[in-house]
């Protein structure tokens, strides 16, 4: 059920609307899917069609959990955690497809929709995890849990049931409970109105230039892409840069024009912070408000006290020393790194103080100084296309996996390619969907999502159904696209995340979905370390004219600038973790000045101003555009402890080895939440992990 309440945060306006499309159309949710392998029938599925569907999906739901309060038998576990796991599938159904679209395919409709919706669903799950009656019910079962000879999985379906509940309030008082209800509704609707303002601040924002010398610097590739954006927008015989990655960073990274560099990256860091009717300032005073005061509900000091209770790091203490562990020497780092690049500059004849927009620039001239090495000298191996081929045949020589496109299965979008990926013996493992450029109706990032979740039902398994979905280098004017290498690695990253949906194994939606965030980035950032290997590199990297490797001078040269920038990368990525764990261990509840609540947060670990938080407060979507990353940003570097630590098994016992891969899938992959996360881990290691590969990986040991 906890898989429905994060999914489940908005939607429906009217019962007599509802009814009214009802009479007009059949509706697909209303049906059994006859697709291929019973994938969402997409074409079939209009906006008008969400609403009674999940009218009757909260419908069913209601009943189902009122069958079990009906039950005149005593609790137990199977007549009431298991059947409150089962409850709700037709809800989950119409959930994974409009969250799934809300992100990838938007409109105003969905937007508008989501809006309506967010505070009713809020109540519909606010009634059944506040509902007495079937609390006591599961409190009878907890209470006889060391009596029952349940499994290991059941045990944590059990904890996870229970905690559920009492982290939603079913132990407070009637009065707590009301407050409950009222902060957990307008934390639905703040944190939806934060994401939707920053997908409108992403598509608002344009810098249309005119005259080819503005063009100074910026690669064919890039400039193409200014003309097709342009062209797009109806204003052929121009270039537009956006501030979607592809645009932004090659921008910043290649332009001679500082000033257009200083525009271009004012406009990305100042989203959310404009002063108009998309400014995210009060909306982030009223988020952290209510979640202080929720936890204050709970008894804990601070949201990321109450947090962290139910993750690996357990408390703010432990976030903090890892964090701080690492920011004094990637500090150390991005100052020297600041200091060769303002060398340079000087050298160049720069009469000026290099500032944040001029970092992306500089640190690329000093790579091709040091290493004769450019992004424009990698990209030609890096078509998308061979690019996923690469990841694929990585997972194929780990785990003996195939995948077949498919051209016969619905998607929502031309641009979504379709994969039935197949285990070792050729049965069916699930549907995997990409999604890769750039379009207004999609959010930034990279990411990876599911339309249907794997478990079991009834003895059967249920196959998942999983997309990844990313914001890469489209093709330009007669070229394929071509990527960058840290979009090369991006792309490892969310296949992997893919592969930890597609292998899992596990009886329960919830104890698959109980994975613990500071955890879930372990299969995911793991993937990105075969990318750069040469032995992969030679895969897949092939000239896309030529079909020619990439050449061995290349991989060398990449090969010696992995830990080039990496003050830089750390250093920005560990100030948005510091500034989110600065946010979500505020103790008192009341107003704030965001802009100086983030400065002295900033300050205080003496970041230095040429280089800016990775996200800034007003557009930290991650953080305040939904509650999974709130208080755990920190998460990507404690799993990249973990992933480094992984890895270096495989360079111990070879790249491919299949008996290291099958323990990893074992003991990893496929067991979801199902255990204590670090003891599945250890399994898999057989000793706790180590700091050193980390800091060696970074370059940072010896700092």
């Amino acid at each position: 059920m906890k898989a429905l309440v994060a999914i489940s945060i908005m939607l429906l306006p009217t019962l007599l609307h509802a009814q009214e499309v009802a009479v007009k159309s059949p509706n697909p949710f209303f049906e059994e899917w006859t697709t291929p392998f019973g994938v969402p029938p997409f074409k079939e599925i209009t906006n008008a069609h969400y609403l009674p569907a999940f009218e009757r999906g909260m419908a069913e739901h209601k009943a189902e959990i009122a069958a079990i309060l009906d039950s005149q038998e005593a609790p137990t576990f199977a007549n009431t955690i298991e059947a409150i796991e089962r409850a709700g599938e037709q809800l989950g159904r119409v959930s994974h497809v409009f969250y799934g679209l809300l992100g990838a395919l938007t409109d105003d409709e969905l937007d508008e929709i989501a809006r309506k919706a967010s505070p009713m669903l809020t109540g519909h799950f606010d009634d059944i995890l506040l509902n007495a009656q079937l609390f006591a019910r599961v409190k009878a079962v907890y209470n006889q849990r060391d009596m029952l000879k349940l499994t290991v999985e059941e045990q944590t379906l059990l904890e996870e049931t229970w905690q559920d509940f009492v982290r939603g309030g079913a132990n407070l008082g009637k009065e707590q409970q009301a407050v409950l209800r009222a902060i957990n509704e307008q934390l639905s609707a703040f944190t939806l109105e934060f994401g939707q303002n920053i997908l409108k601040e992403d598509n608002k924002f344009q810098l249309v230039l005119e005259k080819p010398e503005d063009l100074d610097g910026l690669p064919a590739r890039v400039i193409d892409g200014g003309a097709s954006a342009a062209k797009e927008r109806g204003l052929e015989g121009k270039w537009v840069f956006t501030l979607h990655k592809p645009s932004l960073f090659p921008f910043i990274t290649y332009s001679t024009r500082r000033d257009l560099r200083e525009q271009m990256y004012r406009g990305y860091i100042e989203r959310g912070a404009n002063g108009d009717e998309l400014d995210n300032r009060e909306l982030i005073r009223k988020i952290v408000d209510l979640r202080t005061r929720k936890a204050n509900l709970f008894g804990y000091k601070s949201y990321a006290e109450f947090a962290l209770a139910r993750r690996v790091a357990a408390n703010p203490k432990n976030v903090y020393g890892l964090l701080n562990k690492l920011w004094q020497p990637a500090l150390a780092r991005a100052k020297r790194e600041l200091v060769e690049m303002q060398a340079l500059a000087d050298r160049d004849g720069a009469d000026f103080k290099l500032e944040s927009w001029d970092w992306w620039y500089y640190a690329e001239k000093v790579r091709k100084a040091r290493y004769d090495l450019d992004d424009s000298e990698l990209r030609p191996y890096f078509e998308l296309n061979r690019v996923q081929e690469g990841a694929f045949d990585v997972a194929s020589k780990l785990y003996g996996i195939k995948f077949i496109e498919r051209k016969d299965i619905p998607t929502y979008h031309e641009e979504v390619k379709t994969f039935e990926v197949q285990d070792a013996d050729g049965s069916h493992l699930g549907i995997f969907y990409t999604d890769f450029f750039p379009r207004a109706s999609k959010r930034g990032g990279a990411w990876c999502g599911t339309y249907r979740d794997s478990h079991r039902r009834d003895g059967k398994k249920i196959h998942p159904v999983v997309n990844n979905v990313g914001n890469f280098s489209a093709p330009t004017k007669g070229k394929p696209a071509l990527l960058s290498y840290e979009e090369v690695t991006t792309l490892f990253h969310e296949f992997g995340h893919a592969l930890h949906v597609l292998f899992n194994d596990t009886k329960y939606v919830r104890t698959a979905d109980a994975v613990r965030v500071d955890f879930v980035e372990l299969p995911s950032q793991i993937m990105e370390n075969w990318a750069s290997e040469p032995e992969v590199l030679k895969m897949y990297a092939r000239h896309y004219e030529t079909g020619e490797p990439i050449p061995d001078k290349l991989i060398a040269k990449l090969q010696q600038s992995a830990t080039f920038n990496q003050g830089f990368a750390t250093v920005e990525y560990l100030a948005a973790s510091l500034l989110d764990m600065d946010w979500h261990t505020a103790t008192q509840a009341g107003d704030v000045d965001v802009d100086a609540f983030e400065q002295k947060s900033l300050d205080r670990v003496g970041l230095i101003p040429e280089i800016i938080s990775r996200y800034r407060s007003s557009y930290f979507r991650h953080i305040f555009s939904g509650a999974y990353y709130a208080a755990g940003y920190y998460s990507y570097i404690w799993a990249a402890v973990l992933d480094a630590d992984a890895f270096e098994a495989f360079k111990e016992n070879g790249l491919f080895d299949q008996k290291t891969a099958a323990a990893f899938r074992t003991h990893v992959l496929s067991k979801g939440g199902t255990e204590d996360q670090m003891i599945l881990y250890k399994r898999f290691r057989g000793t706790d992990p180590k700091i050193e590969p980390l800091l060696k990986r970074r370059g940072l040991l010896g700092n």
